[in-house]
C-alpha cells in the first residue's frame, strides 16, 4: 500500500483479519486450565430472596464452584456505581440504590444475577445453574416510569422515595414561561422516545484470570474503555489493586455505547477466578444480552414551543421523565441531563429554554448511553416539534427552520453549550437539492394514483461530541476527566507504533489513525501500527464513546507527532549541518528547503537510536507522549430528508428515499465516514419503524430474541444519498467534529416526520409498525 494520508479513501487495514475469520475476540481466548461460568438469574422482576440452596448444584458433574452474593460481600467486593453525580434542583444528590454484582437479598429486574456456577464446560455450568434452588417472595413490579412516580407504586430502592432518582432542571423557567404566555402561537406535543436494545454483533464476554504466584489479575473483556474498567474495578469495586490488574479489550464486535460500562459479569469472573483457583470465562447468549445489556432511550416528554408573529421561536419548555431501569449504570445520570437537555436549542436561535428532567427507577434492565446518548432524544423532541409547528402554522418545514437557524458564531445557547462554528443553511440546501424537495408534490400525486400515501420529512440535527473538557465535565459532576492520551514510538528502522487510549470496535482506527501519521511523515501507511485496548501496553486513556476518537484521540496523536517531528528535525539538521528552521518533512525524508540536501526518514530514526552523532545534550531515542484535553465540545450538524410511501390498506411503509447532508469538519477517510453514517441511519430507521423493548406488566421482557425484537434488514433500508460540507472545528488541531453517532441522531425524526406527513396525523409514536400506522390512518378518517 502506498502513502495514503488525510482525505484519502483508504480501504480499512483491519478488515483483512475480520473478513477472513482471523479476528481475536474474547471468546477466542483460551488459557490453560480455563473453566466456564453460567449465571443464575432472577426470573422475577421484583422479589425477595428467601432461601438460596446451592448444595445440589455443587455436587453435579464438572462443577468447580457455586458462588453467591453473600460470599462476594464477605470478600469485600463493592457495589456497582454511577460515575456522574447529578443534584436535584433543590440541591439534594441523586438517590443511588445499591447494586451488588450478585444480588444478596432482593432482585429488581428479570435477569438480575443471583449466583454464578463455574464448571469444566459451558453445558455443565448451565445444567448446574438450573439446579440452584432459590425460593423467592415475589413483590409487585412497575415497568412504566410515569406509573413508578405515583404514590403507592412499588418501592424499588429504599433510598429513592417514589422511585425518584433526581428532579433536575436547566435554563430559565421564568423567562420561558413568560415567552410562552406572550406567544402568537404555541405548539404542544407529548413525545415518547422508545426503549431500545443495543444488539452489538458480538455479545458481551469476560475472561478472568487470577495468578496466585504473582498475586495478579487479568481480565479480557468486551470493553470500549479498558482503562476506565481497570480504574473502577480497583478503586470502587475492590476487585484488585490497580497495579495488579491488567484489562485487555481485544477485537470487539460493536459496542454502540453498551460496552462503555462495567457490568457485574467482569467483576464476578475475576473474583470467581481467585475463589476457585481457575481462569473463568463467561460469554453471554443472545437472550442474556437482551435481558442484561444496558438499554437505551426510554423518555416521555411534554413539549411546548412558542413562536412570535414572524414565526421566530421565542421559547422552548420541555418536561421529561427518563426511565433508568432497576439500577443506575455507570454513566446513566448524564444521558438525560447534560447530554440531552444541553442540546435542546438544536440549530436554532432560541432565546429562552427550560427543561425539567425526572429520572426514575423501574423494574427493568438498567438504561444508559446508546449510540448518540441523549442527543437523539433531544433531536427527536425538537425536530418532531418543529415539523408539527410548521404544519400548524401552515408554512414550509424547511423555511421555518431556515428562519430560526443560528447564523453567527460563536453562539451561546441558554443551556450551557457554546457553538463554535457551523453553516446550517448549507446542509439544508444540499439535502433539499439531493432530495429534489421542490419536486415532491408531483411524486405525491403520482403515488396517490397508485393508491399510496407519500410523505416527506426533515430533520436538522446538532450534537455535542468530542467528550469533553475535563474541567467543564468535572464541574458538572463527572467522576473522571475526558482527555485522551497517545504515544508515538518511532523504531530504529523508521517504522512507527502509535499507542492510543482510544478503543476501536468497528470505527476503523487502525486505518484512519495510521493515515494521520503517514500523511504527516510521508511514510507508507503499512509502516504504521496502531496499538490499543491493553492497559499493560498503553498508558492511561479514556476510551471511545461520544464520537471522541477523532477530535480528542487523534488530536492527542497529533500533539505527540509535533514532538516527534521537532526532535527529528533537530537530528536531521545536525546530520546535514543545516539550520533546524530550514528542515521540512515530506515524502518520507527530512529535507533542507531550497536545496538538494535530504536524509531518509529511516536514517534519522536509526541515528536517534545508535546515538553516535546526536546534537550535544540530546537524549537517544525517538518516542513522544501527549495527553490532550479538549477546549470545547465539537458540534457536528446536518440535515436529513426522508421520503416514504405507505399502503393505507396495510400500514406497510417503504422508505423510497433518504438523503443525509452532514458537516463533520475535516475528514480523514471519506469512505469510513460514509460507512459510519450508513450504520447510524440504519439504527435510526430501526428505532423509528421496527425496534422497541417491550415488558409485560409483571416485568417480563417480551422482546427477548430476534423473533420478537425486530431489527432492520437490508430490505427495510433504501440506498442512502450522503454528502458532507465542511466548517472546520476551531477547537482542536485537526479541525475534526466526529461522525460516529450522527446517523442515529438525525434519522428517527426525519422518518417519523415523513410518515406523519403521509398519513396527515401527528399522533404516532415510534416504532411506526404497520399496525400502528394502519390504526393512525383509520383514526384520521382515511
Amino acid at each position: 500500500m502506498g502513502i495514503e494520508g488525510i482525505g484519502a479513501r483508504v480501504a480499512r487495514k483491519e478488515d483483512k483479519r475480520f473478513i477472513t475469520g482471523a479476528g481475536r475476540y474474547v471468546d477466542d481466548m483460551v488459557v490453560p486450565g480455563m473453566k466456564h461460568a453460567a449465571f443464575v438469574r432472577s426470573p422475577h422482576a421484583h422479589a425477595e430472596i428467601v432461601k438460596l440452596d446451592v448444595e445440589k448444584a455443587r455436587k453435579m458433574p464438572g462443577v468447580i464452584g457455586v458462588l453467591t452474593g453473600k460470599e462476594l460481600k464477605a470478600d469485600g467486593i463493592g457495589n456497582l456505581i454511577c460515575g456522574w453525580m447529578i443534584h436535584s434542583k433543590d440541591g439534594t444528590p441523586m438517590k443511588m440504590g445499591a447494586w451488588s454484582p450478585l444480588a444478596v437479598d432482593r432482585v429488581r429486574y428479570v435477569g438480575d444475577a443471583v449466583a454464578v456456577v463455574v464448571a469444566d464446560t459451558k453445558g455443565q455450568a448451565r445444567d448446574a445453574a438450573e439446579a440452584v434452588e432459590i425460593t423467592y417472595s415475589e413483590l409487585p413490579a412497575v415497568i412504566n416510569a410515569e406509573e413508578a412516580l405515583k404514590n403507592g407504586a412499588p418501592q424499588i430502592h429504599p433510598e429513592a422515595e417514589n422511585n425518584l432518582i433526581f428532579d433536575w432542571e436547566i435554563g430559565e423557567t421564568g423567562a420561558t414561561d413568560a415567552a410562552i404566555k406572550a406567544a402568537a402561537h404555541v405548539t404542544r406535543l407529548r413525545i415518547v422516545n422508545n426503549r431500545l436494545v443495543p444488539n452489538a454483533m458480538e455479545p458481551r464476554a469476560a475472561l478472568g484470570v487470577y495468578d496466585r504466584a504473582e498475586d495478579h489479575y487479568t481480565c479480557w473483556t468486551t470493553s470500549q474503555n479498558p482503562h476506565v474498567a481497570r480504574l473502577v474495578m480497583s478503586a470502587f469495586y475492590n476487585v484488585a489493586p490497580e497495579n495488579k490488574l491488567r484489562v485487555i479489550a481485544p477485537d470487539v464486535g460493536g459496542g454502540f455505547g453498551s460496552k462503555i460500562y462495567i457490568y457485574p459479569e467482569e467483576i464476578v469472573c475475576l473474583w470467581a477466578s481467585k475463589k476457585t483457583g481457575v481462569p473463568v470465562k463467561w460469554v453471554a447468549d443472545r437472550t442474556e444480552s437482551f435481558l442484561t445489556d444496558a438499554h437505551g432511550r426510554d423518555h416521555v416528554s411534554m413539549v411546548e414551543m412558542a413562536f412570535d408573529k414572524n414565526n421566530r421561536i421565542t421559547a422552548l419548555k420541555v418536561d421529561t421523565i427518563a426511565n433508568l431501569g432497576a439500577y443506575m449504570s455507570l454513566f446513566s445520570s448524564c444521558v438525560p441531563t447534560y447530554l440531552y437537555a444541553t442540546l435542546l436549542s438544536g440549530q436554532y436561535n432560541i432565546p429562552a429554554i427550560h427543561a425539567n428532567v425526572r429520572a426514575v427507577y423501574t423494574n427493568t434492565a438498567p438504561v444508559d448511553a446508546y449510540r448518540g446518548a441523549g442527543r437523539p432524544e433531544a433531536t427527536y423532541v425538537l425536530e418532531r416539534t418543529m415539523e408539527t409547528a410548521a404544519r400548524e402554522l401552515g408554512i414550509s418545514p424547511a423555511e421555518l427552520r431556515r428562519t430560526n437557524f443560528v447564523t453567527e458564531f460563536p453562539h451561546q445557547t441558554p443551556v450551557i453549550m457554546n457553538y463554535d462554528a457551523g453553516d446550517y443553511a448549507a446542509s439544508l440546501d444540499a439535502a433539499m437539492k439531493a432530495a429534489d424537495y421542490a419536486g415532491f408534490a408531483k411524486r405525491k400525486a403520482e403515488a396517490a394514483k397508485k393508491g399510496l400515501l407519500r410523505g416527506v420529512g426533515m430533520s436538522c440535527y446538532i450534537e455535542a461530541c468530542g467528550l469533553a473538557p475535563s474541567a467543564a465535565v468535572g464541574s458538572l459532576g463527572a467522576g473522571v476527566g475526558l482527555w485522551e492520551s497517545a504515544e508515538v514510538r518511532v523504531n530504529a528502522v523508521g517504522t512507527i507504533e502509535v499507542l492510543t487510549g482510544s478503543h476501536s470496535h468497528g470505527q476503523g482506527h487502525e486505518t484512519t489513525f495510521a493515515q494521520l501519521v503517514a500523511g504527516r511523515l510521508g511514510v507508507p501507511i503499512d509502516s504504521v501500527s496502531i496499538v490499543h485496548g491493553d492497559t499493560d501496553k498503553v498508558q492511561m486513556g479514556m476510551g471511545t464513546y461520544g464520537s471522541r476518537s477523532g477530535a480528542v484521540g487523534m488530536s492527542a496523536i497529533s500533539k505527540a507527532l509535533d514532538k516527534v517531528e521537532a526532535k527529528a528535525r533537530k537530528i536531521a539538521a545536525h546530520l546535514m549541518e543545516a539550520d533546524e528552521s530550514d528542515v521540512v518533512i515530506e515524502d518520507g525524508a527530512l529535507k533542507v528547503a531550497g536545496t538538494d540536501k535530504s536524509v531518509p526518514w529511516f536514517q534519522v530514526a536509526l541515528a536517534a537510536y545508535t546515538a553516535h552523532n546526536l546534537p550535544a545534550g540530546m537524549e537517544p531515542g525517538l518516542k513522544e507522549t501527549s495527553f490532550y484535553d479538549p477546549s470545547n465540545f465539537t458540534f457536528p450538524a446536518g440535515c436529513y430528508i426522508c421520503e416514504v410511501e405507505i399502503d393505507p390498506q396495510t400500514g406497510a411503509t417503504e422508505i423510497v428515499q433518504f438523503v443525509a447532508a452532514d458537516d463533520f469538519g475535516n475528514i480523514i477517510n471519506p469512505m469510513i465516514v460514509e460507512g459510519q453514517v450508513h450504520g447510524g441511519i440504519a439504527q435510526g430507521i430501526g428505532q423509528a419503524m421496527l425496534e422497541g423493548a417491550i415488558y409485560d406488566p409483571g416485568g417480563q421482557l417480551l422482546t427477548a430474541s430476534y423473533m420478537d425484537y425486530t431489527m432492520p434488514r437490508a430490505g427495510d433500508l433504501p440506498l442512502f444519498k450522503v454528502s458532507t460540507s465542511n466548517t472546520p472545528c476551531p477547537g482542536n488541531p485537526l479541525g475534526m467534529k466526529g461522525c460516529g453517532e450522527a446517523g442515529a441522531i438525525g434519522s428517527p425524526p426525519a422518518v417519523m416526520n415523513a410518515i406523519t406527513d403521509a398519513i396527515g396525523s401527528n399522533e404516532l409514536n415510534m416504532p411506526a409498525t404497520p399496525s400502528r400506522v394502519w390504526a393512525a390512518i383509520r383514526a384520521t378518517g382515511h
